[in-house]
């Protein structure tokens, strides 16, 4: 069984996280706010890093339930750059706290943050076909304007690069190479 080339051999949670998760289609608030707050305390560092925290961040973050994280105060900031099981970066912390308030805001104004993201698609996930691995950009003129739109909206740490890897994890991008067996799977997910 062939995987894109990015996913290591011996690694079974990375085969697992590829195989089950990366690219199929999200349209749940709570999981996209998972990911959203994933990729923003993976800014600067491997995905690797974060996906073996994953379920400590979701301890952490209260199951990353938006609503309970936005009220956050200054006790569990604290508790948050106590915890050795996430990564203890105040200002990631202090921006997951701001970012879940500015994701309600949007369910307020677009019924739904999935409704919000979905729109700048379409609805769809676009296919890529990219052959190798070295083809797939790191951010896009579409990641640009979503990045853009999201600052307007007040979130933080969510720049292009972010916001593609957001897209590709979520599946608004299907960017399994062309040769991994995944790619004709998701492409035919809604």
């Amino acid at each position: 069984m062939k995987r894109c080339r990015w996913v290591p051999e011996s690694d079974a949670l990375y085969q697992k996280y590829h195989d089950e998760e990366w690219g199929v289609p999200v349209h749940d608030d709570q999981k996209l706010f998972e990911f959203l707050t994933l990729e923003t305390f993976q800014a600067g560092l491997s995905w690797k890093t974060v996906l073996y925290k994953r379920d400590n961040f979701r301890e952490a973050f209260s199951g990353f339930d938006f609503f309970k994280v936005a009220a956050y105060t200054n006790n569990e900031i604290n508790r948050l750059l106590n915890d050795k099981g996430i990564i203890r970066n105040k200002l990631k912390i202090k921006a997951t706290i701001s970012n879940a308030a500015c994701f309600i805001r949007i369910i307020e104004q677009y019924g739904s943050f999935n409704s919000y993201i979905w729109s700048f698609v379409g609805g769809e996930s676009i296919q890529n076909n990219w052959k190798e691995l070295s083809d797939l950009p790191a951010k896009t003129e579409l990641s640009d304007i979503i990045s853009t739109d999201l600052k307007k909206h007040g979130f933080k740490f969510v720049g292009s690069t972010v916001i593609y890897a957001h897209m590709q994890a979520t599946g608004m991008v299907n960017d399994h190479t062309t040769d991994c067996f995944r790619h004709r799977q998701v492409a035919i997910l809604k």
